[in-house]
């Protein structure tokens, strides 16, 4: 099969999961051979991003993404997603061994971010791996943008939501989630990026509206353009 998008996923695979409905959701098709090829390969064993970054042991993730990133390549994929925020500071140590793109999540949530604020500070929802990596913050400078973080205490109730819910399969009460809104409420913020996978996958359930930018969404919609095909 020819002209595929290779996606490194299980990061997690509810969020692989979100994504692959998601590219589906945004493609005009009117039958089956209108929507793009995809190679889904769901690598639930890769060590945990936010644990090697804040560690310092990120060499067995990188071999684990390149490795996972060539067998894409090697199996006919034309461009690559990583459906893991966190993961894109792996991506950017990798990329440069490959030969085919990867659709960058990060790069591209913040230019919309920052298109979408009018000029008000954007909202980082994010892991602690994430935020300690800057990705987003340079991301969104470069698009020209500001940022802000949640406090501490707050940042604390962000990575209980990602890892103590979603990851574990529990629900998200929305007077915990009203928390870190109202937290960033206090700092200025207009547009809020769900800066972690898991996050995207409470954006239906918690009816979170068109605030938040999520970067599965956005890469998703990005992803069918790319590979050719129509955006619904």
């Amino acid at each position: 099969m020819e002209n595929m998008l290779g996606v490194i996923g299980g990061m997690g695979p509810l969020a692989t999961e979100t994504f692959y409905r998601l590219l589906t959701e945004h493609t005009a098709a009117a039958r089956d051979q209108e929507h793009i090829n995809v190679l889904i390969l769901s690598h639930a064993a890769m060590p945990d991003r936010t644990a090697a970054i804040l560690s310092g042991e990120i060499e067995p993730v990188r071999k684990a993404m390149l490795k996972d990133a060539l067998f894409l390549q090697k199996s006919g994929c034309a461009a690559l997603v990583a459906t893991c925020n966190t993961a894109h500071y792996f991506v950017d140590l990798i990329a440069p061994e490959l030969k085919i793109p990867v659709l960058h999540m990060v790069k591209e949530t913040a230019r919309e971010a920052v298109q979408k604020s009018g000029g008000q500070p954007v909202g980082v929802l994010a892991t602690d791996g994430t935020l300690k990596t800057g990705l987003y913050q340079q991301a969104l400078e470069e698009a020209g943008g500001t940022y802000r973080y949640p406090p501490e205490e707050i940042q604390r109730v962000v990575m209980s939501v990602i890892y103590d819910e979603v990851k574990a399969g529990r629900p998200t009460d929305p007077a915990r989630w009203r928390t870190i809104e109202e937290a960033m409420d206090a700092q200025g913020c207009g547009r809020l990026i769900l800066g972690c996978t898991e996050l995207s996958c409470l954006r239906e359930k918690l009816s979170l509206g068109e605030r938040y930018i999520d970067p599965l969404d956005v890469v998703a919609r990005k992803a069918v353009v790319f590979m050719g095909g129509r955006l619904r």
